[in-house]
């Protein structure tokens, strides 16, 4: 049995792909494997408190005991990473804007990138001094992108700031291997190419929750 946490970023509650890619994701793991455990942040409706400078303060205090202040200010932090140590698979279900994640989410990796909690900081490791502390999680990201040609040596490669972002510090996140990626294109022209690309990723993502339900 396995634990999945869905991360929904949408601004969207209708009509959104990635939503519907991602119940579609849910549904074939629950047919695969009905014991599975899941859990949802929606960051539209509870959006993550942006980092501050009493966050700061309070995540690198070097004093054993938070006062009640500092305990406060991390509340959000605690439960987020909470949620990300006790999942197996992590799912990404986001949209590209304007080349990148959404804020929500972003406000989201800030407060789950922590130090002490998911990275160990120790200069006595020369110029790489940040160590993740967890490991063992995979990691689905399901996208609905505006345009096209965003993978790599296509012509929008240099503008794909969302994929190249979540790979840069998915390894907070526990996740060694390389993460699956499911993508819908061409949302916006909503023509042939849309139409096919949607029905490629909802199939592929009710093929990859079988696998990750079984495997």
């Amino acid at each position: 049995m396995k634990t999945f946490l869905v991360v929904q970023a949408s601004a969207r509650k209708a009509r959104s792909i990635t939503r519907e890619l991602a119940r579609c994701f849910v549904d074939a793991v629950e047919e695969a494997d009905p014991k599975a455990q899941f859990h949802t942040r929606d960051l539209l409706d509870n959006p993550p408190p942006f980092v501050t400078e009493d966050w700061i303060a309070a995540a690198f205090s070097r004093t054993p005991e938070l006062s009640e202040n500092q305990r406060a200010v991390l509340a959000a932090s605690d439960e987020l990473i909470a949620e990300v140590k006790a999942a197996d698979v992590i799912v990404l279900a986001t949209p590209m804007y304007n080349y990148g994640m959404p804020a929500a989410l972003k406000a989201w990796f800030d407060q789950v990138i922590r130090i002490n909690q998911t990275f160990s900081f120790d200069l006595a490791r020369g110029e790489q001094p940040i160590e993740p502390t967890l490991h063992g999680k995979t990691l689905v990201i399901l996208t609905a992108r505006g345009e096209g040609y965003f993978g790599a040596g296509e012509r929008n490669a240099s503008m794909n700031h969302l994929e190249t972002h979540i790979d840069a510090v998915k390894h907070f996140l526990g996740v060694d291997a390389p993460s699956h990626l499911i993508n819908v294109d061409f949302q916006e022209f909503g023509d042939e190419r849309h139409e096919q690309s949607k029905a490629a990723a909802m199939k592929e993502a009710e093929a990859l929750a079988r696998k990750l339900a079984t495997g």
